[in-house]
């Protein structure tokens, strides 16, 4: 026990093994959903969907297990959300169009350039220069937005929030069990955290589930798998063993890159510009949240952070899934107390386990996990007391946009990419452009070119 204490400098960051275990259990708990949404989605591209499961599962625990080990941060990481969006319902279908028979394995062979890539980036410290340059009224700006985009993604998981054909977002059915309970989950979390309970978002996501299976047995929850509502008590029946890596391991597909060179270069590019400024504004957020920046903003170990992203993207792609990154709702675990890497480790062990007790795993739904994610959204907000709203423009618009566009664009990419290009823009038109640092060009740059591939017909 003294060895893990020493090893991951717990007295240093003022912790204890109890602590940084109860958080990696939460921050598990706040992303398991993507045991269940990955396999989902990355099926519907034709892989196998059993495959999948055991893949998001290992590569989110050897990623995982990386970062806590080398990086000594209380960062998970597993198959991006959005990312395998884009992975099924555009980069498949494109391919399948182009007459390609299976278009999962060019996708993934997209996925392994991506990660090989960002492991050279990671190398020559461009991605950690870009962590470390960013200004700090909008890294302030990003964990503040970062903070109302989980609010706003377990606002949706809930149903609290619904869609609105006129005003796009709309109050949902508060009658409803799933909104009710993650209601009831959150005050619930409220009471815990006042009177200081170790583990309050834990319990919190917890009783919501528990609650939620009395709901089902009493007929208020309504199970209906044809529209997406399943049972929340699990289900044993398929045995305790997972499913083989067999269909998706190493399934690539070289010949389409010598053949359609700039068609797969785009899909590369696409992979790579979201997970570059996604990973950023995450590792951000939770590095801000957890106190672990310096007192200039500087992010320290920045490279060991980004290449065990990197070198969990590569593996990824060799077991079969999409591209595996830093998952933003380790900030429940952060704000559980979790300051290192046994924080990360606690949670790699979890989806370890999770491939044995899937159908326990499986069960908790997503308005189990919407209270943490609320109440995590409320602690990140406190960055925005950080923030300078006079002063600097640059900095006043730059910070602002990167709140604001991260939930109301529903990407964290987008928001630093509005805040950065806004920024070098008023540090040129106020005569300060000598003050912006080489790297930030660079960003510049980059989000320049994404604009034009976005407004450019296809």
């Amino acid at each position: 026990m003294e060895k893990i204490k020493k090893f991951f400098k717990l007295k240093e960051h003022g912790t204890d093994v109890r602590t940084e275990v109860v958080a990696g259990i939460t921050t598990f708990l706040s992303m398991a959903y993507i045991l269940a949404v990955n396999p989902s989605m990355l099926a519907a591209a034709g892989m196998d969907q059993g495959a999948v499961f055991t893949a998001t599962a290992v590569s989110a625990a050897f990623a995982t297990i990386i970062m806590g080990v080398f990086a000594n941060y209380p960062v998970a990481l597993a198959s991006g959300m959005g990312l395998n969006a884009y992975f099924a319902f555009t980069v498949c279908p494109t391919l399948a169009g182009m007459g390609v028979s299976e278009p999962w394995k060019v996708a993934l062979t997209a996925i392994l350039v991506e990660g090989v890539i960002f492991i050279i980036l990671s190398l020559f410290k461009f991605r950690e220069t870009l962590v470390n340059s960013v200004p700090a009224n909008l890294k302030y700006g990003i964990s503040a937005g970062i903070g109302l985009f989980i609010a706003f993604v377990g606002l949706q998981g809930s149903g609290f929030v619904s869609d609105d054909g006129s005003t796009l977002v709309a109050l949902g059915s508060v009658g409803s069990a799933p909104v009710a309970l993650a209601f009831v989950g959150l005050i619930l979390i409220g009471i815990l955290w006042h009177f200081k309970v170790k583990g309050a978002i834990l319990w919190g996501i917890l009783g919501t589930w528990v609650l939620g299976i009395l709901a089902e047995f009493t007929g208020w929850y309504a199970v209906n798998p044809e529209a997406g509502v399943y049972s929340l008590v699990p289900n044993f029946s398929g045995g305790f063993l997972p499913p083989s890596l067999a269909p998706t391991f190493f399934q690539f597909d070289f010949a389409f890159v010598g053949q359609h060179l700039v068609n797969f270069a785009a899909i590369v590019f696409a992979f790579l510009f979201v997970d570059l400024f996604d990973t950023v504004g995450t590792l951000i957020g939770v590095a801000d949240q957890g106190g672990l920046l310096t007192k200039d903003g500087k992010l320290p170990k920045a490279g060991a952070a980004l290449m065990s992203d990197a070198v969990g993207t590569v593996a990824g792609s060799v077991l079969g899934t999409s591209t595996v990154t830093s998952y933003v709702e380790s900030t429940a675990g952060v704000a559980e107390g979790g300051r290192t890497g046994l924080t990360a480790v606690s949670s790699a062990v979890m989806f370890i386990l999770a491939l044995f007790l899937s159908p326990i795993f499986l069960a908790i739904p997503s308005f189990a996990t919407a209270p943490a994610l609320l109440f995590v959204g409320l602690l990140m907000m406190k960055s925005v007391l950080k923030m300078k709203f006079e002063g600097d423009i640059a900095d006043v618009v730059g910070g602002f946009l990167a709140l604001v566009m991260m939930p109301f664009t529903y990407s964290i990419a987008n928001g630093i990419m509005f805040g950065i290009l806004a920024w070098v823009i008023l540090k040129v038109c106020t005569g300060k452009a000598k003050t912006v640092h080489p790297v930030m060009w660079i960003a510049f740059a980059l989000f320049v070119l994404r604009i034009i591939t976005l407004v450019m017909p296809a």
